[in-house]
């Protein structure tokens, strides 16, 4: 039996969908983010990065970067195991207490990632709901979409931020226990729920509800809790789930509930119970990013600024842009092999770095650069990315925005 066989075809199947996925060898460099390194096959390289969903810099604010070193330094590196065995240290619990004033929540529980929050988190409490229906968003993360399955409870899934179709399903379900799991931010098409209508649903039809947060903490409301904070409906999710690895500059994900809630997802969650803490030092860093986002709003109102003058810039050259009321510019190629080749060119010719998004992250055809500015951009790097999109469109021959396309 050639067992080696089964996964050189499956590869080559990747090969020829264009779906292969090649990473670069990038070295960020602290103090001086976006600008990074890359370690090309002709050698070492500067380039800009923009596509990192460290989408406020904070991985190198000096706050954070020191909690990390000297919590390393005094207590050690590793966790020492599981938070039931030997891992629950004083930092991770601090951090669970930020992360629950954070989110107006009585309690939070920390995972290893934001990922494991969802998958976990989800298929844990659905499945201590008797005859739970988890009814789920179109276009939930694939970590959501892996938590409802795993939970083995009957699933509806509703059409994108579509209310009328949510509500004839929890019309349908009738008085059995449901579970209504969605985004705020959606990060590829950069769009928003309507989290209070949603609420208003569940609570006419006895729903609980689960928002993932993920792309929008540290980065809305008046102390970064996200786009229910500054809509003022955290009070009416039960749960709320984030990540310590976006806004927030470091790693982990985590959920933000009621004290029931948590606790016994703390004592049932499989995801939660075998595997080994956070560190202490990740722990500390999360910790001051956290702290530091809910005392300075400078970070969010630079990112802004910036965020609007780059779509500006670049619709104004004629990209195609698909519009987006959040920091997220999807630039639409439409084609994998075009996407690669526009994200090789960007790189090799112009030093701008930025990952291809294909299936299965996006569907076929809506194949895309996805663009996030961020504080430290400066106007002659939203100017110089311009020229370079326009200089890759142009080579390759690629579709322009309609109305530039009609102008010309």
């Amino acid at each position: 039996m050639d067992y080696q066989a089964f996964f050189t075809s499956a590869l080559d199947r990747l090969q020829a969908e264009r779906r292969y996925r090649v990473f670069a060898d990038i070295e960020r460099l602290a103090g001086r983010y976006p600008e990074a390194i890359w370690h090309s096959p002709a050698g070492p390289r500067p380039i800009t990065v923009w596509c990192s969903n460290d989408y406020l810099g904070m991985g190198q604010n000096r706050d954070v970067t020191r909690a990390m070193v000297e919590t390393a330094w005094r207590i050690g590196t590793g966790a020492g195991g599981t938070r039931n065995i030997s891992g629950n240290s004083h930092a991770i619990v601090g951090l669970e207490a930020e992360l629950a004033d954070l989110h107006g929540k009585e309690a939070a529980l920390v995972f290893t990632s934001g990922y494991v929050s969802n998958q976990t988190g989800i298929a844990t409490i659905a499945k201590l709901i008797p005859n739970c229906l988890v009814l789920s968003d179109a276009l939930n993360h694939n970590s959501m979409i892996e938590g409802v399955r795993q939970s083995g409870c009957e699933k509806a899934i509703f059409r994108h931020n579509d209310l009328e179709h949510l509500e004839e399903l929890l019309r349908a379900a009738g008085d059995r226990p449901k579970l209504i799991v969605f985004e705020s931010v959606y990060s590829m098409d950069g769009d928003v729920s309507p989290i209070h209508a949603v609420c208003d649903l569940a609570e006419r039809y006895g729903a609980m509800t689960y928002l993932d947060e993920v792309h929008a903490v540290g980065m809305y409301g008046p102390r970064g809790g996200g786009i229910a904070e500054r809509e003022g409906a955290m009070h009416r999710l039960d749960v709320i789930e984030g990540t310590l690895g976006k806004a927030f500059g470091v790693m982990g994900g985590y959920i933000a509930a009621s004290r029931a809630v948590i606790d016994a997802v703390r004592s049932f969650a499989p995801g939660f119970i075998f595997t080994t803490a956070l560190p202490p030092a990740i722990a500390a860093a999360a910790t001051a990013s956290v702290r530091h986002l809910k005392a300075s709003s400078v970070e969010r109102q630079r990112h802004q600024r910036q965020v609007a003058r780059t779509k500006a810039v670049l619709s104004g050259a004629g990209l195609p842009l698909l519009d987006t009321t959040t920091h997220i510019v999807p630039v639409m190629v439409g084609d994998a092999e075009a996407c690669k080749a526009a994200s090789d060119r960007l790189l090799d010719r112009h030093g701008i770095y930025i990952q291809p998004i294909n299936y299965p992250t996006v569907p076929r055809g809506t194949e895309r650069l996805r663009i996030t500015p961020g504080p430290f951009h400066t106007d002659a790097h939203i100017d110089a990315l311009a020229r370079a999109l326009v200089e890759v469109w142009t080579a390759l021959n690629l579709p322009l925005a309609p109305k530039a396309a009609a102008a010309e």
